[in-house]
């Protein structure tokens, strides 16, 4: 029937036989011959895992229950939603349901309706996500129990053996055996990670609460230590730059250069390399270090430590950028007009020499003629750093005219001590040479982008897609109670771009930025090209990273195929930039999410000595019970519980997101400046306590 999928066809048959179906039986009934058994097979399968055909004594029945398979996601209250699927609304699960689940479990269920609501009824645990979990021990007279600090925490677990171990030590306990209706989880303790107050823990907790890999196999290490480069070889195939005055310019404590640069003015304007890491040439596809590298996906770098995707021989070494060292790179020339338009390119691997290694800090004092730092660099430097500032001027400028949304949200820096204590947070101050470096990253990611699709060859694209109306229409809604008014809201960049110009120079206007960032969709990677919305681009991939992250290895791979004119199989190589597009986007969200959780929970730990200090803040969000302040000056945020509120009975006005006091009308909204005191720290749960002053 045209028009008519394969999979509706066989629920079709299905639901008009009144008995199960053998899989040649539905063959038959379909009419489909001896080659189309493959894709039968595929459909039946996607039927089953989806809970619309169920199997019964190995045969094929049409499912009148409404079966799902999801992912576990609890809330400490004890109930959990089960996540179905990207577009679809998560079920509940309800607190008894729950007793034998843990988090991110992947499971079979019922959909039922109860009191008019949907909720799900377990049918099988799929999956176990994890078989350990970091616990803080609770002793008992008779028994001794694993509180979990992770996102598992209305689970309990029965320990075997911790009488030598103090009341809330921090342990990693094994799971024997899952919990059921009737009885807890059981576990044993497989490593004690110490006692919070006896050394700092929370990086520690957070590594194993995440899973996250501290080691390289033996197989990856052994690989590593026979890597080296062929040098005479590779000058021969490849173009030699070792004489041209390229540097790389990174943060003061960075040990893998991922990139370099060089310039010169041209006739029609300026002519700019941007050379890479030649990562590929040592990760070989399929090797033991590849195979690592993809696991991982990316660095994450967390306050005193970073976990490298790339064993420390290539990460810090082989592959680094180093000063006054033959290093291997990918280089993207790009000529652009004196208005940034880009008239050539081109793409080439080759054999660089970078003169110096500058730090952000170090690039600026040059730019700006600081005569005791002139010294010490060759003029000609010195002179490709204020070349390279006119060029970022003029791309910037272009870009600003196309649309390209600048966040640029302030940022600050956890400084930590040799034993992982928080004993300072500092601004991080992003000046003109971050901009430099950025604005050149993204015109080589651009061109390479352009390259490969122009090429006709797959891309793993770096998309960011419009942002949904629903979200804007909130942020619109929420920017109406700070006094700014729409006349037509768009989906255009411009739109975005002209709200963050508006509130420029604002008390709200970091407030603004990030509630404009929260409107927008994540980016992640995807083989089909969906454009850049937030730098409003129409092609764009992470090429300039591969020592940090996979997907610019993988680009490199593709990159090198489409300039040799390699033959690839297309169909083979979208599917598995599919499913690398899908691992690294998670992997991704994962970095974030550690990396985050683990800045906030020592920001807390730092608090501690401010606890009854008196701070200048700035509200960041109201809700039902009670408003959140961000401290300015340490950039850490605390909530103000509406019970402290106590000279007015104060309601929560949702559509305009403030609170209204019934008896004096002072309303509390968002960005307002409020003066706060620290009251209370839970440092475990990352949380401040506040009250107004």
């Amino acid at each position: 029937m045209e028009g008519v999928s394969l999979e509706e066809l066989v629920l079709k048959v299905l639901k008009s036989s009144k008995r199960p179906l053998s899989f040649e039986e539905i063959l038959g009934r379909l009419g489909l011959d001896k080659k189309e058994r493959k894709a039968l097979k595929k459909v039946l399968r996607s039927l089953r895992r989806s809970g619309k055909v169920a199997l019964q004594g190995g045969k094929y029945a049409y499912a009148e229950e409404n079966i799902v398979s999801g992912k576990v996601i609890p809330y400490p209250a004890g109930f959990g939603f089960l996540e179905i699927g990207e577009g679809e609304k998560d079920i509940y699960i309800p607190p008894f349901e729950m007793v034998n689940l843990f988090a991110g479990d992947m499971v079979r269920a019922k959909v039922v309706e109860y009191k008019g609501k949907k909720e799900v009824r377990i049918l099988r645990v799929l999956k176990r996500a994890k078989k350990e979990i970091v616990c803080k021990i609770q002793k008992k007279k008779r028994s001794c129990l694993g509180l979990p600090m992770d996102e598992n925490q209305h689970q309990t677990i029965l320990l075997e053996d911790c009488k030598d171990l103090k009341d809330g030590t921090v342990v990693v306990a094994q799971i024997k055996k899952f919990p059921t209706k009737k009885h807890p989880a059981i576990g044993r303790i497989k490593e004690v990670l110490g006692h919070p107050e006896e050394k700092n823990l929370i990086i520690d907790v957070l590594i194993r609460k995440y899973n996250l890999p501290t080691s390289y196999p033996e197989e990856v290490i052994k690989e590593a230590k026979n890597l080296k480069i062929n040098l005479e070889k590779e000058l021969k195939r490849r173009r030699d730059l070792r004489e041209q005055v390229c540097f790389t310019i990174d943060p003061e404590r960075a040990k893998d250069f991922d990139d370099a640069v060089a310039i010169e003015k041209t006739p029609e304007g300026y002519r700019l390399w941007v050379h890479i890491a030649d990562v590929s040439y040592f990760v070989k596809e399929n090797s033991a270090i590849d195979k690592e590298a993809f696991k991982r996906g990316f660095t994450f770098y967390l306050p005193d430590r970073a976990l490298h995707m790339l064993p420390e021989e290539l990460a810090g070494d082989l592959c680094s950028l180093k000063p006054k060292e033959d290093r291997l790179a990918f280089t993207c020339e790009m000529i652009f007009d004196e208005r940034g338009k880009l008239l050539e390119y081109d793409i080439y691997e080759s054999v660089i020499r970078s003169k110096a290694r500058l730090t952000y800090n170090e690039a600026l004092r040059l730019i700006l003629g600081d005569p005791a730092l002139e010294d010490k660099y060759p003029k000609e430097i010195i002179e490709s750093l204020r070349l390279m500032e006119d060029l970022y001027r003029i791309l910037s400028r272009m870009r600003w005219e196309r649309g390209s949304i600048d966040f640029d949200l302030p940022e600050a820096e956890l400084v930590v001590d040799e034993y992982g204590e928080p004993v300072a947070v500092l601004p991080y101050e992003r000046h003109v040479v971050h901009r430099i470096i950025e604005q050149f990253m993204v015109s080589a990611n651009e061109t390479v982008a352009m390259h490969l699709e122009n090429m006709g060859y797959p891309c793993l694209y770096r998309v960011h897609e419009k942002p949904d109306p629903s979200k804007v229409e909130n942020l619109l809604e929420i920017l109406a109670g700070l006094g700014y008014k729409v006349k037509k809201p768009s989906l255009n960049p411009k739109f975005f771009q002209k709200i963050i110009e508006d509130f420029e120079g604002r008390p709200e206007e970091n407030l603004v930025r990030f509630l404009t960032l929260r409107s927008m969709k994540r980016a992640h990677y995807s083989p089909h090209n969906l454009g850049h919305f937030g730098l409003a681009s129409e092609h764009y991939a992470h090429f300039t990273s591969p020592i940090r992250r996979y997907a610019d290895l993988i680009v490199h791979r593709l990159l090198k195929k489409a300039l040799k004119g390699e033959e690839i199989d297309y169909e083979k190589t979208l599917s598995y930039l599919e499913m690398a597009g899908m691992h690294l986007s998670q992997q991704e969200r994962l970095a974030e999410e550690v990396e985050r959780e683990a800045i906030d929970r020592l920001k807390a730990r730092f608090m501690r000595s401010h606890l009854g200090e008196e701070f200048e803040g700035i509200i960041t969000g109201v809700v039902s019970f009670g408003f959140f302040v961000e401290i300015q000056e340490y950039m850490v945020e605390g909530l103000v519980n509406i019970s402290t509120l106590t000279e007015d009975q104060y309601v929560y006005d949702e559509p305009a997101h403030r609170l209204v006091g019934i008896t004096t009308g002072k309303i509390f909204r968002l960005g307002d400046k409020v003066r706060v005191k620290v009251v209370a720290i839970d440092e475990e749960r990352a949380r401040l306590e506040l009250v107004l002053v």
